[in-house]
């Protein structure tokens, strides 16, 4: 890599840091939820007497266990699509090199 590629990486990264920093420090006493909370207050503001006619398959021992199953969702898909692009890179590469 060259020293502009380098530049170009540090800044961005630097503005994902700042991006992700910033309302963490700028927002206080704020609550992030999820939609699921969000959809729960609205169907009780609709219908307080809403029953769900279905249950979840699998209860969970915790909030922290479905942070957790989330982020390995994350991780997973982050893998796949970093598997794709190394793939579609590395093809390329090596085509170029058999034309040669």
């Amino acid at each position: 890599m060259d020293k502009k590629q380098i530049t170009i990486i540090l800044v961005l990264v630097a503005l994902c840091a700042v991006i992700l920093i910033f309302p963490l420090m700028t927002i206080h006493d704020s609550e992030f939820g999820g939609a699921d909370g969000a959809a729960e207050e609205a169907i009780a503001a609709v219908d307080p007497d809403y029953e769900p006619w279905a249950e979840n398959l699998i209860e969970l021992p915790g909030g922290e266990t479905e942070s957790l199953l989330f982020c390995l969702q994350t991780a997973l898909g982050a893998i796949v699509i970093g598997y794709g692009f190394g793939y579609l890179v590395a093809r390329k590469k090596y085509r170029s090199e058999e034309a040669a």
